[in-house]
This record gives structure tokens, C-alpha cells and sequence, in this order.
């Protein structure tokens, strides 16, 4: 295939395609019923020019009878008075009269077959007009419907695959909000343990030996569990004797003979 064959071809294949996505089937019924509406006014007035060609020649007939009426009867006239001249004129005139009345009527017959003819063919035309606008008028609602449901389809389609974006993002977030806190708790273990310092306030030192021996004295203990399950120590004085009681403080005991005090001079009072 030559390359002006191939161009001609893609060139028609999209001009087609452009055809169709501009083509409404709709607004083609509507111009297809018009154009029928046209050819049926068309019929219609082609009997109506027929009609009135038939009805002139009637006319023209009515008059030639007439006059070929008055002709006999002049004639016979003629003959009473005597004027046979005049009698045989008359019946020559209406003896041409006759001969232009059969061609008359000779037209005047074909024209109404003529009628007749357009005007069956008219009541045909007029019976598929009103049966191609009742299938128009079906085909439109028909169309007219299925391109209102595409149309929900489409918006239901994209209203689908934006909730679907919308879920990612969603999901997105969360995953995100999760591994946040996750990291906040993971710092805020690390800020209890001291393994990390907190400079977002002032340092408290007093605060921080108190963790600080709270912390060592917990190690302490732990440490002298684990001795005494081993039976290298004492237990702690905690796990044996509880919480240690104060013991009653002894009084200092006074001698008898220094319970007055001495005189100067030695002698008592």
C-alpha cells in the first residue's frame, strides 16, 4: 500500500470518527422527518394543481356543452322560419363544438386518473410520515434515556475512582499519624530512661540527683536479690525484716547519791 493510499485512509478513518462523535442521532431523525414532511407537502400540492386543472376543464366542458345546446337549438329555430342556411351554419358549429368537447373530456379523464393516483399516493406518504414520526419520537426517548443512564454510570465510575484516591489518602495519613506516635512514645521512653536530655525546659539539678539516686538505689537492691538467690550474700534488709521500726531510746540512768546536788563544802542539804 502506497503512502498517499495509507494517508487518504487515516485521514477518512478519523474524519469518520469526528463524524460520529458530532453526529446526534436525534437532531438526523428530526431532519429525515422534516425532509419526509416536504416531499408529502410537495404531493400534496402537485394533487391540488392537478384538482385544479381538471375542475378548469370541467368548466371549459360545461361552457362547450352549452353553447352546443344553443346551437341545436338555433338551428331548429333557422328551420322553422324558413332558413335552412342559417340551420346548417348552427349544426356546423356545434358539430366543431363536439369535436373539442371529446378532447375535452379526454383530458379531463386522464387528469382524474391522474388525482386519483397522487392522491392515494399522498394518503400512502401521509400513513409513513405518521408511522416514521412515531418511531422517531421512540427512538429519541429511547436514546435520550440511555444517555442520561451513561451519563450516571460515568459520574458513579468517577465517584468510584475518586473514593478510591480518597482511601489511599486515607490510608496515607493514617500510616503516617501511626508511625508519629509511635516515634513520640519511642522519645518520650528515651527522655524517662535518661538517655536522652530534655532541653526543652530549664534543667533542674536537684531533680536530676534525685533520679538519678532513685535510679542507682533500684540497681542496688536488684543487685542483692540476685546475690541472695545465689548464696553469695544477705538478702536485703527489705525482703527479711520490712520496713525497719525505730527502737525505744534508753534512758540515762542517775546515780542515788547524785540525785541532789552538792553543797559547797561537801555536805548535803
Amino acid at each position: 500500500m502506497s503512502v498517499m493510499k495509507r494517508m487518504s485512509m487515516i485521514f477518512k478513518s478519523k474524519a469518520n470518527k469526528a463524524l460520529d462523535r458530532m453526529e446526534d442521532p436525534r437532531e438526523t431523525l428530526d431532519y429525515s422527518y422534516q425532509r419526509q414532511l416536504e416531499m408529502l407537502q410537495k404531493v400534496r400540492r402537485g394533487v391540488a394543481d392537478v384538482a385544479t386543472s381538471r375542475k378548469r376543464l370541467e368548466l371549459q366542458i360545461q361552457q362547450l356543452e352549452t353553447q352546443q345546446s344553443k346551437l341545436t337549438e338555433q338551428g331548429r329555430n333557422a328551420l322553422q322560419v324558413g332558413r335552412e342556411d342559417l340551420a346548417r351554419e348552427a349544426l356546423t358549429r356545434r358539430s366543431g363544438l363536439e369535436s373539442q368537447l371529446s378532447d375535452l373530456r379526454a383530458q379531463y379523464n386522464q387528469l382524474q386518473g391522474e388525482e386519483e393516483k397522487l392522491t392515494l399516493a399522498s394518503k400512502r406518504l401521509q400513513a409513513k410520515v405518521d408511522s416514521f414520526r412515531t418511531k422517531k419520537e421512540t427512538i429519541k426517548a429511547t436514546y435520550t434515556a440511555a444517555e442520561a443512564q451513561t451519563r450516571i454510570n460515568e459520574a458513579f465510575s468517577g465517584i468510584s475512582e475518586e473514593m478510591g484516591d480518597v482511601g489511599l489518602a486515607i490510608q496515607r495519613a493514617e500510616d503516617k499519624t501511626a508511625q508519629m506516635q509511635a516515634r513520640a512514645g519511642a522519645i518520650d521512653e528515651l527522655l524517662a530512661s535518661g538517655a536522652l536530655e530534655d532541653f526543652s525546659g530549664p534543667k533542674d539539678d536537684i531533680q536530676a540527683e534525685l533520679d538519678r539516686l532513685g535510679s542507682t538505689g533500684g540497681v542496688d537492691l536488684e543487685l542483692e536479690r540476685m546475690k541472695a538467690e545465689l548464696g553469695q550474700g544477705e538478702a536485703p534488709k527489705e525482703l527479711n525484716q520490712g520496713t525497719p521500726q525505730a527502737q525505744p531510746q534508753a534512758r540515762p540512768q542517775t546515780d542515788p547519791q547524785q540525785q541532789w546536788p552538792q553543797q559547797p563544802g561537801g555536805g548535803q542539804q
